[in-house]
Parts: structure tokens; sequence; C-alpha cells
């Protein structure tokens, strides 16, 4: 090992030379430039100035505070999520092509028609689908288009936002679709796809992109495209996509405007207050549709309002 330049101990000739204070068995004419203590080359680390020791290495940086994102998440991440969710929405159309044994018609799989979400069916008792009904996709072309936008839009989002924190925003966009179709929606009609929750993207980079003071003519462009789209192409969840823009939108905000001091507090407690907005609006809501009865009927999952 190369042995960097120290301060060499002002003792030299006969005298010995003091032990490392890490290995005291090892004599050593150097010592940290910053709390002088004696130390072998293996204990030194360069600095900025001379040779530091690894105790005040490790202690300069306890002190040096770490560079964060607007909302508070450590500058530098890779994106894992976003990679996480496209894995599982592409795995769990296979599975439904498998079960249909047609990738064109996967809506006819047992997966499908157990995991879809009609507000009747959650009325009925099957709360487990207004998330589920997030992760599949009708067709081939549905899945492809929204796994795109969703590698397009998401990394940014996870990088800006931090793991967690963009967990939350996906999910409250995703259950802020579902909502929106339960709360206004055709009764009996079924929806799926990830849409809500890239919508919540969608806006949650918009709120970001202005509270950087960015370029907002491509964010808004992409936006408006999707919304004629939305209007435009038969089939597609109006609701879902507005519900999943409104709550995606107010949780970034939250996120991203919350002040930096006890900024983890701020961000918790507005994002658990949305989460409380959305399952009292939803219990509201199952309430005023009554007692729904939903099974196989004639070889199709129906569904029977009772009252």
């Amino acid at each position: 090992m190369n042995v960097p330049p120290g301060q060499p101990d002002e003792q030299h000739g006969a005298q010995a030379m003091p032990g490392c204070f890490r290995h005291p068995d090892r004599p050593t004419g150097l010592r940290c430039t910053r709390c002088e203590r004696p130390a072998c080359p293996d204990c030194l680390r360069e600095a900025s100035v001379g040779y530091h020791c690894v105790d005040c290495v490790r202690q300069g940086r306890r002190n040096t505070r770490e560079p964060v994102t607007i909302a508070g998440a450590r500058v530098g991440g890779k994106p894992i999520v976003v990679p996480a969710l496209i894995a599982v929405n592409v795995l769990l159309f296979v599975l439904s092509a498998v079960q249909a044994g047609s990738a064109a018609e996967n809506f006819r799989s047992e997966l499908f028609l157990q995991w879809r979400m009609a507000p009747a069916q959650v009325a009925a008792g099957e709360w487990w689908r207004v998330v589920t009904s997030g992760f599949l996709h009708q067709g081939m072309i549905h899945m492809v288009v929204n796994m795109v936008a969703l590698w397009v839009v998401g990394r940014d989002m996870e990088v800006l936002l931090g793991r967690i924190r963009f967990c939350a925003v996906y999910l409250l966009g995703l259950l802020g679709g579902s909502m929106f179709v339960f709360l206004f929606g055709s009764v009996f009609q079924p929806v799926v796809g990830a849409s809500a929750a890239l919508y919540g993207l969608f806006g949650g980079i918009a709120v970001a992109a202005w509270r950087l003071k960015l370029n907002m003519r491509p964010i808004l462009l992409v936006i408006g495209l999707n919304v004629v789209l939305t209007l435009t192409i038969p089939g597609i969840s109006l609701f879902g996509h507005l519900g999943g823009l409104v709550l995606g939108t107010a949780a970034t905000a939250a996120l991203i405007y919350a002040p930096a001091n006890r900024r983890l507090v701020w961000q918790s407690g507005a994002l658990l207050a949305l989460l409380v907005v959305l399952l009292a609006a939803m219990f509201t809501r199952d309430a005023a549709l009554g007692d729904t009865v939903c099974g196989m009927s004639r070889g199709e999952y129906r569904c029977v309002l009772l009252t």
C-alpha cells in the first residue's frame, strides 16, 4: 500500500514511534490532520486537506446533510418500484391470456372475472376489486400502451418522490379512479386498467414541473392528448381517469409543498387524510347502493341490486 503523506511525529531517532490508535501494535509516524492522533496507513483516508482517520471521516459524514429532492427523497436514487409494477402487470396479463386461451380475449379468464371492478360487485362486499382492477388490462394494446406510459412518466416521479412516497401516490391515484367509478359510474359496467394510477402520475408530474418552474408545455400536451383519447375512444372510463388525476395531483402537491420543518409528519398526515376521504366516500356510496348479490348465472358473472 502506498503510504500517504502525513504529519510525522516530532520525536525522531532512538525513541520509538507511537502506535496506531486503532492498531497499537503498528508503530507509525503518521497522524490524522484533523484529530492529530497517530494512525497507520490502513486507518487514513485522503481528504481535501491532508489525510483523515476513519473515525473523523465517519463523524464528518454524520454531520453532513445528504442532498434531497423537493419531496425529501435522497438524490441519486434509482427506480425500482416502476420496473416491479410493470413486471406485475405483464405477468397478470400473461396469466389471464393463458387462462382464456387467447391474448385478445383475456377478459374471459377466471382471473379477469374475479378481479375486474363494477360498482355493483364492490357493493356486494367484494372490496378487493377496487385495487385488483388496476392491475388488469383488456388486450395486448391496452397493456402495452399503459406500461410504456408508466415507464416514461413513472421513472422520473419515483426518483423525485422516493420509493415509498411514489407508491403512496400511485396507490392513491388507483384508489381515486376506483372511487370515482364507484360514485358516478354505471352500476353494472366493469372497468380495468392502470390508467387511473397513470393519470395520478400525470397530475403529479405537472405539479412537480410547476413547483420546479420547468417548461409545462410538453407535460400539458401529453395530459391533453390523453384526455382527448379518453373522451373519444369508446370503452374508456372517464370517471376512472378523472379520479386518478384528482387524487394523484392532490397527493403529489401534499408531498412537494410540505414544509421542510417536520416534512415527514406533514406528508404522512396529508396522505392519510386523502385516504380517509376516499374510504369515507366509498362507504357512503356503498350504503346508498343497498344490498347487492353477485354470482355466476348461465355461464356469466352477474350482479343484482336487491334494494
